[in-house]
């Protein structure tokens, strides 16, 4: 898997100069990467054998559960629904509190994905959470 520290100086700079769309905690507006990469908050995430890089810090990575994937025909476009129960004290709340949808474009001239929207999401597919 890729991990920030093993990019170029230069694939850093790409990476920061992107944005993203974000709804969370009810803030919202755009946010710049370069932000979760100076805090050294960021790392990539496998999904559906992917290296993605989400606005999320890599200590919420063991708690975060794929619940869906949908790559376009391309391969240029990945998104994501999943749930973060970092925060979750009580698993019946994880509809309205645990979901995100990401949606990550490849980037130009590099082997991941980064997230260009990330907001919070009601977990409303019931089969998700009770099997």
């Amino acid at each position: 898997m890729i991990q920030l520290k093993d990019l170029s100086k230069d694939t850093i700079e790409k990476i920061k100069s992107y944005r993203y769309d974000r709804i969370y905690e009810k803030h919202e507006g755009p946010e710049q990467w370069h932000y979760m990469i100076e805090r050294d908050d960021a790392e990539f995430i496998e999904i559906a054998g992917k290296p993605v890089l989400l606005p999320i810090d890599q200590e919420h990575h063991a708690n975060i559960t794929i619940l869906r994937t949908i790559i376009d025909k391309e391969e240029k476009t990945i998104t994501v629904f999943f749930k973060d129960t970092t925060y979750v004290d009580d698993p019946e709340n994880e509809w309205f509190m645990a979901g995100f949808v990401a949606i990550c474009d490849k980037v130009p001239g590099e082997e991941f994905y980064i997230a260009i929207l990330y907001h919070e999401w009601f977990i409303i597919d019931e089969h998700i959470l009770k099997p």
